[in-house]
This record gives C-alpha cells, sequence and structure tokens, in this order.
C-alpha cells in the first residue's frame, strides 16, 4: 500500500497506532444501486470507457458486467460484480496521485436482495440512481433502505435526463420523500446530487431542462463528487489482519475464489492465515493465489492492505460470511446476516414418461441435490429443505424471479426436474398464522383503472396511493399478499394490453388474508400418450388455448391448454382423423389452427394449480397434474372433500 501523509503519521506514533485510525487516500470503495432498468449498469460502461479501461477500438459488449447469459437475455442484473478503474486525482497542493475507485455494480431486483445486502458489506458509500422519468420505485426503497442502514453517504445521480419524458424536479422531490420515509438522518439527507445521461456518457452538477442531456463533455463531475463525498477506507494500524468473504466465484484453473474486503492489516500471497468458519471454529490455511480486480480483469497482486477488494485462492470449501484473520491473533468479523426467504417451491427429479429423452444428462435425485447444496455456497439468501419424498426438496427464496433463475440455470446445465407450484413461506407469531405482503407499485394508462383495481380486489390487494402525473399514466400502490402476486404478471400484461409496468418489494409479515381464488379458468389435460394432431386441436381450440403446437409428443396428464370454464377436461389431443373411400361432397379442407401460446419457465410456473407442476428440461418445460392418471385424480378429489 502507497504510504500517504494520513498512514505516515499513524504509523509513526505509537497513541495512534493503539487506538486511532489512519485513512487509504489512494482509494474509494462504491457500489451503484437502484431500480431494475434504471441504467447502471450503462452508466458503469461509460465509467470504464472514460477511465481508459479498454483500448481505442476494442470491441466490447454493451452492459459488459452482466456477463452471464441470463443477465445478458432477461436485461438485469442478477449476481453483483465489481470493477475498479484509475483516476489522476489533483490534490490542492498542486501535487497529482493516482486514485483507484472500486466500483460494485448491484442486482436493483429484491429478489437478488441477498446480493444488494453482501455489497454494501464491501463500500463506503453509494450513487443511488434514479431515472429522470420514472423516479423512486419499490426497488430503489429497498436498496436505500438498506444503505441508510448501513450509514453510507448518498450521492443521487439522476439518469437519464434526456429522456423526452423527464420530469427532473418532480423526481428530486419524490427521492427526498422516500428519505424522509425512510427515517434518514439529518447528515443523510444532504446528499450532493449529480445529473446524468449513461448512454451519452455525460454529468453535470448543473440541472438541465428536462429531456436534455447533462452540459458537460464526460463523466468528470461525477468523478469528482465521488472523491469529495465518499470517505475513504479506514483502518487501525498495526491491527492484526481481519477481512471477510462476501462473495463466492470459481475458475477452471484456481478452483474456488473467496471474494473478500480487507478490513484491517495486510494479507500476502502464500501467507498462511486462521480461517474462521461461521459456527466459530477456525482452521489454518495458505493464501496460494492473490489477485485484485484491474479495469474488468483480477491480476495476480503479492500484498492487499485495508480496505482493497480482493480474491483469494487455495481454500476449497470458504463459504460467504467468513473470515479470514492473523493466526496468532484471530478475530472473527459478524457474520452476514440477509432477509429471510418469503416463497418456497418443491424440486425434485423429473418423473414424467419423457424422463430422458429430452437431452437431459443429469436426472438422479443425487445429482440433483449436490447441486443444490453447490447453490447454498454462494447464495446466502436461499434455503434448501428436506420432505418426505427422498427425491424432492423444497427451496426457499425472496421471490418468484429468484427460484426461476436457479430453475432456469439448471436446466441449461442438463437437469431434468419437476418444479411444483410456488408458495409462501408462512410465519406463527404469538399463535396467529402470518404470511409476507409485498408492495405493488405499477404504472399504467388510466383507461385500465378499472380492470387493474378489479384484479387487485380477488387478490386481497388495498390500494394505500394514487398518483396522477397529467401524463395519462397512473401510478398506483397496493399493499397485497405474496400469495396475491403469484400469476399476477400474466393477467396483468393481459388485461392492460401489454402496456403496464409491475414492481414489486416486500412489506413483512401480516395476519392470513384468508381464502383466495385461483384463477377462474381449469386446464385442458391430455387422457393418453401419443402426438398432437391437427385433426383434434382443430376441435379444441374451441374449448380454450393451446399451448402446444401439432406433433408435439404427449402424455396422460399432461396440460395441453387452458380451458374456457372453470374446471379441468380431460380431452384426447391424438385423435386422427379416420381415413374412409368415401369422397365429402365439399372435398378436404384445409385445417387451419390458431397458433399456440408458448409459456415461458415464468408463466409456467405462474399457471401452475395447486395440483399441477412442471416439468423442465434443457428444451421444454411442460405443465403436468401431479397425478397423471385420470382415476387416481378423481379418487383424491373425492377423499379431499370428504
Amino acid at each position: 500500500m502507497p504510504e500517504t501523509p494520513d498512514t505516515a503519521t499513524a504509523a509513526g506514533d505509537p497513541a495512534a497506532a493503539a487506538g486511532a485510525t489512519a485513512e487509504r487516500s489512494d482509494l474509494r470503495n462504491v457500489a451503484i444501486v437502484a431500480h431494475v432498468d434504471h441504467g447502471k449498469t450503462t452508466l458503469v460502461d461509460a465509467m470504464l470507457w472514460q477511465s481508459g479501461a479498454f483500448r481505442e477500438g476494442a470491441d466490447v459488449a454493451d452492459r459488459v458486467l452482466d456477463s452471464g447469459d441470463l443477465e445478458r437475455e432477461k436485461g438485469i442484473t442478477i449476481l453483483a460484480k465489481n470493477t475498479a478503474v484509475k483516476r489522476r486525482h489533483s490534490h490542492p497542493d498542486g501535487s497529482v496521485s493516482d486514485l483507484t475507485i472500486n466500483i460494485v455494480d448491484t442486482p436493483g431486483h429484491a429478489d437478488f436482495g441477498g446480493e444488494v445486502e453482501r455489497a454494501l458489506m464491501m463500500v463506503d458509500g453509494v450513487v443511488l440512481l434514479v431515472d429522470a422519468s420514472e423516479g423512486p420505485l419499490p426497488q430503489t426503497r429497498f436498496v436505500l433502505r438498506k444503505t441508510l442502514q448501513a450509514k453510507l453517504p448518498v450521492v443521487l445521480a439522476i439518469n437519464k435526463t434526456d429522456r423526452p419524458d423527464a420530469r427532473i424536479d418532480e423526481v428530486i422531490d419524490e427521492v427526498y420523500a422516500l428519505f424522509l420515509d425512510l427515517d434518514a438522518d439529518d447528515d443523510q439527507i444532504e446528499f450532493p446530487i449529480v445529473y446524468c445521461s449513461g448512454r451519452a456518457g455525460k454529468a453535470s452538477l448543473t440541472k438541465p431542462a428536462n429531456g436534455s442531456a447533462p452540459d458537460s463533455e464526460n463523466l468528470d463531475p461525477l468523478f469528482d463528487v465521488l472523491l469529495d463525498t465518499i470517505p475513504a477506507p479506514t483502518y487501525h494500524p498495526g491491527a492484526p489482519l481481519q477481512a471477510q468473504v462476501t462473495n463466492i466465484d470459481a475458475s477452471p484453473f484456481l478452483g474456488r475464489i473467496g471474494m473478500c474486503r480487507v478490513v484491517e492489516g495486510t494479507i500476502t500471497k502464500g501467507q498462511q492465515v486462521a480461517w474462521i468458519k461461521a459456527d466459530g471454529t477456525s482452521a489454518r490455511t495458505k493464501i496460494s493465489e492473490l489477485l485484485m480486480t484491474d479495469a474488468l480483469e483480477r491480476v495476480p497482486v503479492e500484498q492487499a492492505s485495508a480496505g482493497d477488494l480482493i480474491a483469494v485462492a487455495g481454500i476449497a470449501d470458504i463459504t460467504i460470511g467468513e473470515t479470514l484473520a492473523d493466526p496468532d491473533d484471530p478475530k472473527q468479523l459478524p457474520p452476514i446476516s440477509v432477509e429471510a426467504p418469503a416463497i418456497s417451491m418443491t424440486v425434485g427429479i423429473n418423473t414424467s414418461p419423457l424422463a430422458g429423452r429430452d437431452g437431459g444428462t443429469k436426472l438422479t435425485a443425487r445429482q440433483v441435490k449436490q447441486r443444490l447444496d453447490a447453490e447454498l455456497v454462494g447464495n446466502v439468501s436461499m434455503r434448501v429443505l428436506s420432505t418426505d419424498r427422498p427425491d424432492t426438496w423444497e427451496v426457499q427464496g425472496r421471490g418468484e424471479l429468484a427460484l426461476a433463475i436457479l430453475v432456469e440455470t439448471m436446466r441449461r446445465e442438463g437437469f431434468e426436474l419437476t418444479i411444483g407450484k410456488p408458495q409462501v413461506v408462512t410465519q406463527t407469531i404469538d399463535g396467529q398464522l402470518q404470511e409476507p405482503f409485498e408492495r405493488l407499485t405499477v404504472d399504467i394508462p388510466e383507461e385500465y383503472l378499472g380492470a387493474l383495481t378489479q384484479l387487485m380486489a380477488v387478490r386481497k390487494g388495498r390500494m394505500e396511493n394514487m398518483t396522477n402525473h397529467g401524463t395519462g399514466w397512473i401510478r398506483l400502490e397496493f399493499h397485497v399478499p405474496s400469495r396475491g402476486l403469484i400469476g399476477f404478471r400474466t393477467a396483468f400484461l393481459t388485461e392492460t394490453r401489454g402496456t403496464g409496468i409491475a414492481s414489486a418489494l416486500f412489506d413483512g409479515y401480516g395476519p392470513w388474508a384468508g381464502e383466495m381464488r385461483s384463477r377462474p379458468t381449469g386446464s385442458l389435460v391430455a387422457d393418453r400418450a401419443g402426438k398432437a394432431t391437427p385433426y383434434s386441436m382443430f376441435s379444441l381450440q374451441e374449448r380454450g388455448t393451446l399451448f402446444v403446437p401439432p406433433t408435439t409428443e404427449v402424455y396422460e396428464g399432461m396440460i395441453v391448454g387452458e380451458n374456457s370454464r372453470a374446471d379441468d377436461m380431460d380431452v384426447n389431443i391424438t385423435k386422427e382423423k379416420k381415413l374412409t373411400n368415401m369422397r365429402s361432397a365439399t372435398g378436404d379442407e384445409l385445417v387451419h389452427l390458431i397458433p399456440p401460446r408458448a409459456l415461458s419457465l415464468e408463466q409456467s410456473l405462474e399457471f401452475c394449480a395447486d395440483d399441477e407442476c412442471v416439468e423442465v428440461t434443457p428444451t421444454s418445460a411442460r405443465i403436468r397434474k401431479i397425478i397423471l392418471n385420470a382415476s387416481e385424480r378423481a379418487r383424491a378429489r373425492s377423499r379431499a372433500k370428504k
């Protein structure tokens, strides 16, 4: 670590070494937090380009930190990642020094809140990014609440000021109201404001006109505010090593890698350290490789000091929350705590008649259990519990999206699974059954107000606020049980003709809201195995909406469509037209089929009824009845009524 005036004074003063703190003036650690799609990753792209991280003319993808396939496909950040940019900093005395800014890009979706909580433990301040048109939304509240709880200073960045519908003044007022609502103290609410256009790579301290880009040529004003507002990392000179694992990664060459922040002391490559596990036990181990981030690359280093964000290799079973400490004076850091899961679903092996015939290579219960256990290593906000079946487990997470992302990742790895309908995780408090609730915010055109209000009424949603911006759009806020949002997305997009925008945030537990009507339609269930024929599908499409195209292989108990009525209907979708030697008077006519409605994995999970599940393979997702045989299903219904 370079010796700064602060560190030199502290190191030469025994009194300072005993209890005073020193700071790293050459380093800043900052997280960028925001709601989904407010432009975090795009802004980081611009910061990297303007800091010389990429050579001129380099072929670099947009949203370079969203490196995962699912992140790019869905346009969201799922895993928190960090990068480092180098800046030349001019001091008041005229001298110039190098400054490193470690930037952590965090997820904006509350389902991945565990990533946000861990990221905030690595930094000394945050940039709160807010869209100049949409303003603060539920995930803005979530990430800001975590920031204020951590007592971190905030820089407000109003992004996308060049949007035609930008409303900068109103958005700033809404942010101040949000700070007050979250009980921010006086120091926290006195935050600087920077006006940005991440896509244009511009930032300014001067407020532009609505719909205009900032008046500067680059992001230098933002960098200057970060330097002035975000405090330098502090440490106690002479203190023993303490570093906490905040994330886990893997390398084909180095094995498991622990991502850490060095809180105290120094750490060197090849050093013997005390590895303090979550249960308090410790063991000696060796740091075989020490890495730090430079732009997007991890580069080997010989030593790192307090405040640095590092990656260590050589500890095969290291997990999140554990501490690396001085072997002669091991002191454990407080464990990482995250909010409890609110949604659960069952995950088991594929038990359908088509198991093993759809491209899957990992079919056994042992392989599924090992993969779920591996997920727990890097995901502290997820839990895996046993069930009464040896080949099925209950997986709990923050929300439907987090669980669906896990299933989608596993199917791409070659697993074949049976996934149960998502359920809420209830609690009994003082003898009263309680369930999780959500704060739902929707933006819709005014003409759909009645339809949405009716949709929320059957889901036990209570409207708490309505805002009309005078643009033909209104914003509604609801307090609704989490189970009321299971399957909500599809109905919401249907009622608003695909124009509505909805965001939800966990809002604590409350008394059980009572019985809730499930989807008003039933299922079309195949009554035999075979291939779907156009002849049969032509007559069935009058009964409802089909999910499968012609020639699809089906089996008894598989859901092939949605019935227009409330009850299920067993149908023969494999019936073929009988051939005769008699010609019809009108001749054979071409069969006109309505295109089937293809359901994604998330839509399939939403569609499921209580007695249905989803068969997931590398190439498809099929909805099926839990009990495939129609006679057995009828007997089970009779027993349930008694």
